[in-house]
């Protein structure tokens, strides 16, 4: 096992593990924790617009909107799985492996 002191990530490195396939891995993982948080974030702007309507309804306003906080989180994870995605794409690509050698 070999410890990555930089990030504290730990890759178990055996003897019939092919690290472009490990690195592969890792990135769809990555790729899937970040569409999973922006599903949480969309859920949560979903839950917040239908408490403020409820609200209005009752004639209540609350000031502290914490929407704006969800759309920056958004705009931010939604670049970064982009470039994720492209990140994949270049690895995936056929030559990919001999460039990471060389």
């Amino acid at each position: 096992m070999v410890n990555a002191a930089a990030d504290g990530v730990a890759v178990c490195l055996d003897e019939g593990s092919d690290p472009y396939s490990l690195i592969l891995t890792d990135l769809v993982a990555l790729i899937g924790h970040v569409q999973a948080s922006l599903r949480l974030i969309e859920a949560a702007i979903a839950r917040e617009a239908f408490l403020a309507e409820q609200d209005a309804a009752a004639d209540i306003f609350l000031l502290d909107d914490v929407t704006p906080r969800y759309v920056v989180a958004s705009t931010a994870l939604k670049a970064r799985d982009a470039g994720l995605g492209m990140a994949l794409d270049r690895l995936r690509d056929p030559e990919a492996p001999a460039r990471l050698l060389n």
